[in-house]
């Protein structure tokens, strides 16, 4: 490597930092990197280094002439997140002026995206002894512990009715969709004043939870978030949510769009004050559903040409109704629906066999019907067969009819709407409830390190 002046026509020449090597017996250069911009000395000093290294018995790696490599710091990365969250303004939207926290929480936001991680090794990553890379110095919280991090989330708190009224004036306005959704997130503490038993997304039934509701535009960017209790049910968290919208936001029209746990049919046909000229667009449940199918108003001559179909029925009156079927949906619960219903037969054989067998025969009609409740639990196909118990005996059979019916709604669902046709065609309504999906890639992301 070596140091070269190029003149400029005129201009302040340009100083530039090169390579040569040799290939096919031609020699070849290549720029390395500009130093135009470098102060005199500092440039004097990167010459006599090089120079240094090219003395006889010098070492690259070690140390040179004024030239020590103590440790490299990754810095691409970092500068690619803080350059992109300070385009968006991000810093700005939580405080006007640079401040310890605001510093500390844009050093954890910037984290979370170049490695999420927990606060404790988040703190970590800052400090000068243990750093994975130049985040911490670049925003000089290197010293900032877990419990920097812990305050700094405290004082995020604080600010956050008027950080939501911000993005929601940059990214809302009248008449657009918004997305909401709620999940759980389990806790291994016992001092969460929110924290209770309920309902787990996680599968984790003996431990306590908190729910989160949160709203989305309609391109997935969160909005505002809201932590209830863990036994708080989906639909209950849905009012105080329209009124944020209302009165916090000041939008006195929208197209709500929930998934049918949250905006359900009790809410429609009680709820009318709290959906009050708001549009919305939720999904039909299974009963729902089949009772379409029942009273004939579902065929699957609907889909001969295409896979959705709008209908009308009085039950549900001023509504859209888009019947939809997803034909791989339908072979994927078909094959899974054999599957469960092949393994729960392998466990209701084994506790047949064990009413039969000579030597010390299952016996009594509560300790049959106890193992047979535990082989079923959780297989969600126990409705499909047909059990009888006695005190000897125990037999089953599978029940087809109620298969059979099953199966005709394979990957088939049902979107209701109150959005006029001249504003969303089905297929848009489709594509908006779809966008759900969005909300469920954020929870994703929120319960990575929460």
């Amino acid at each position: 490597m070596y140091v070269t002046t190029v003149p400029n026509h005129g201009s302040k020449p340009t100083i530039l930092l090169r390579e040569s090597t040799r290939e096919n017996g031609k020699n070849k250069k290549r720029t390395l990197a500009n130093l135009t911009r470098w102060p005199k000395d500092k440039l004097e000093r990167f010459k006599q280094a090089l120079a240094a290294s090219r003395a006889p018995g010098s070492s690259d790696a070690k140390q040179q002439d004024g030239f020590d490599i103590v440790r490299t710091r990754p810095h691409g990365h970092v500068a690619a997140v803080l350059g992109t969250l300070r385009k968006l303004e991000l810093d700005h939207l939580m405080a006007s002026k640079s401040s310890f926290d605001r510093e500390v929480t844009v050093a954890m936001i910037a984290a979370r995206v170049i490695a999420p991680d927990s606060k404790l090794a988040t703190a970590r990553g800052f400090e000068d002894e243990t750093l994975l890379h130049t985040l911490g110095e670049t925003l000089g919280v290197s010293q900032a512990n877990e419990d920097d991090l812990y305050a700094a989330m405290d004082w995020l708190l604080s600010r956050q009715d008027k950080i939501e009224q911000a993005l929601a004036k940059r990214h809302l306005t009248e008449g657009t969709l918004v997305l909401y959704d709620t999940t759980s997130v389990y806790f291994e503490g016992r001092h969460c004043s929110l924290a209770r038993y309920g309902h787990s997304r996680d599968g984790k039934k003996d431990k306590l939870q908190i729910l989160i509701g949160l709203l989305c535009t309609k391109e997935g960017c969160p909005v505002a978030v809201e932590v209830f209790d863990g036994n708080t049910g989906d639909p209950t968290t849905l009012s105080s949510q329209i009124q944020k919208v209302r009165e916090k936001f000041g939008l006195m029209r929208v197209v709500w769009v929930s998934d049918r746990g949250v905006l359900t049919e009790a809410q429609l046909r009680e709820g009318s004050k709290i959906l009050e000229d708001f549009d919305w667009i939720t999904a039909l449940r299974a009963p729902a559903i089949a009772d379409l199918r029942e009273r004939g108003l579902i065929q699957m001559s609907l889909f001969d040409t295409t896979d959705l179909a709008e209908i009308t029925d009085e039950v549900y009156p001023s509504e859209r109704l888009i019947v939809c079927r997803n034909p791989l949906l339908a072979k994927e619960r078909a094959r899974k629906r054999q599957e469960l219903l092949a393994a729960a037969e392998a466990e209701l054989k084994t506790i047949r066999e064990a009413t039969r067998r000579s030597n010390r025969p299952l016996r009594g009609k509560g300790e049959i019907g106890i193992k047979v409740g535990k082989a079923l639990e959780g297989s969600k196909v126990a409705k499909h067969f047909i059990v009888s118990i006695t005190d000897e005996k125990f037999s089953f059979e599978r029940d087809e009819k109620k298969i059979e019916a099953e199966a005709a709604l394979d990957g088939i669902y049902v979107i209701r709407t109150s959005v006029p046709t001249e504003e969303l065609s089905s297929e848009e309504v489709v594509r908006a409830y779809k966008r759900l999906s969005v909300v469920e890639r954020a929870f994703r992301s929120l319960k990575r390190w929460i």
